[in-house]
């Protein structure tokens, strides 16, 4: 064995390393190593290459293909350029092929078929094109396929259903298109599916949600149709399941009230009518829930006080009708007692109820929301002061604009601070000193009541674009932080 691990060596690796025909393993990883592989086909004694993290650069070597005996090569996280040898298809023996974020090009070699006890195939984060070979259907050993952020093109081959020991299949940010292969419900073992960032069609098969083991499916950003099947509440492992931006179309499944380990449910901007199930309640670990940009109707549901871990919360952008105060006595195993929306103390992140169709006060309830950071309740018709949120002393952002709130603006620091777009369109507010939204635009007549009133409209159209570019600002810090919850899972 040679082993230099973890250390500043750095320079190339010398060609007499190729003279070592009992060599083993060679473990030169995490270190400044940099050049190319020399000819290793003459270390026929050779199982395991460990050369990942560093700064190697050319092409992986063809004379590889002679180490009959190789079961690890772990290359990933270096400079390597060129294509994969389909030679590579020779080292019956291969456990492990990692070469993921690389700068790699080509397509995957129709050879890989022919690694009957490959376990892990790992090529993320390169440059590789042409499609997923049919033939790695042959791989009946395989656990990992990583494929994601590439540019492969082609249809998801059906062959993959054949991967019974497959626990992890991603493929996510690449070209493909077509539907989701009925077959993949076959993989009895996946635990986690990305497949988002392509050109998928068609609904999402119902089989997938047979799949016992299955804790993550993420479908981001497809064409994918249809309606969610009832057969969403059989997935009972499932802790994430993500598909926003779709064209999914119909009611949210009743079903779906049965994933007691569900903790992230997103289905924004789609095509979804009907209501938000009551039935969301048994949900008991969820913290993010975003069905934002949809067709939902019906009133928010009262059951949500149930969701104790509950931290995001974004319905805007519907057609929610009634109130914020919902109040319910309803029975629970222990007899009868009332539950209230708001009573979430674990809201921290953020609420959007925005542009939807709310009407009546602010209900007290808002006072415990004491964690939470952002609020917006823009673009709807409610009424009343709202006197209650002055509490909510960690609001980093609120916007309210756009309803028929009256009454004084709280006179507190934060109040102070906001942009007047965010209180807009409600004209009977009042500010400190007196001064009201309705009395800047009465005119009293005259050139100079003309040019008050011209100004005054500058000014407000001044700071609705600071507005906007605010706000503009804080959906790219949820966006980065909805990816980068993406890229962690």
């Amino acid at each position: 064995m040679l082993g230099l691990a973890e250390t500043s060596i750095s320079g190339s690796l010398p060609p007499s390393l190729g003279l070592l025909k009992k060599l083993e393993t060679i473990a030169i990883y995490t270190t400044f190593l940099s050049g190319e592989i020399p000819v290793l086909g003459d270390c026929t004694k050779l199982q395991n290459v460990y050369l990942y993290e560093n700064t190697l650069a050319g092409s992986i070597p063809r004379s590889l293909s002679n180490l009959q005996n190789l079961r690890n090569l772990l290359l990933w996280g270096n400079n390597m350029v060129g294509t994969i040898p389909p030679e590579l298809g020779n080292c019956n023996e291969l456990l492990v092929i990692d070469a993921s974020m690389n700068s790699l090009t080509g397509s995957i070699p129709q050879s890989f078929g022919n690694l009957t006890s490959l376990q892990e195939l790992q090529l993320s984060v390169n440059q590789i094109s042409g499609e997923i070979p049919s033939t790695l259907g042959n791989c009946r050993q395989m656990t990992h396929i990583q494929l994601d952020n590439n540019q492969i093109t082609g249809a998801i081959p059906a062959e993959l259903g054949n991967l019974e020991n497959l626990t992890l299949l991603f493929l996510w940010h690449n070209k493909l298109e077509d539907n989701i292969p009925d077959s993949i419900s076959n993989c009895h073992n996946l635990e986690a599916i990305d497949l988002s960032e392509n050109s998928l069609t068609d609904p999402i098969p119902k089989g997938i949600f047979q799949l016992k083991k299955l804790n993550k499916l993420l479908l981001l950003s497809h064409n994918l149709s249809g309606e969610l099947p009832p057969e969403i509440g059989n997935c009972s492992s499932l802790t994430r399941f993500r598909a926003t931006d779709n064209k999914l179309t119909g009611s949210i499944p009743i079903q779906i009230g049965s994933l007691k380990n569900l903790t992230f449910l997103d289905l924004g901007s789609n095509r979804l009518t009907g209501f938000i199930p009551e039935e969301i309640s048994g949900c008991r670990n969820i913290t993010f829930l975003d069905f934002h940009s949809n067709f939902i109707g019906g009133t928010l549901p009262v059951r949500l006080s149930k969701l104790v871990l509950l931290q995001f919360v974004d319905f805007s952008e519907n057609v929610i009708q009634g109130t914020l105060i919902t109040r319910l006595e309803f029975k629970s195993a222990d007899g009868k007692y009332s539950g209230k929306f708001w009573k979430v103390p674990a809201l921290e992140i953020a609420l959007n109820l925005s542009w939807n169709q709310l009407t009546g006060d602010i209900p007290d309830d808002f006072t415990v929301l004491m964690m939470l950071g952002i609020l917006d309740i823009s673009h709807n018709q409610l009424v009343g002061d709202i006197q209650y949120l002055a509490g909510l002393q960690n609001l980093l952002v609120l916007n309210v604009s756009h309803n028929n709130f009256t009454g004084r603006v709280p006179d507190t620091p934060f109040f102070s601070k906001l942009l007047l777009c965010v209180l807009s369109g409600n004209p009977s507010f009042c500010f400190s000193g007196n001064q009201c939204f309705a009395a800047e635009y009465e005119g009293k007549g005259g050139a100079s009541s003309s040019k008050s009133k011209a100004a005054n409209v500058a000014t407000v159209v001044l700071l609705c674009m600071a507005c906007a570019l605010l706000l503009g600002a804080l959906y790219i810090i949820i966006s980065s932080k909805k990816k980068w919850a993406h890229l962690g899972n």
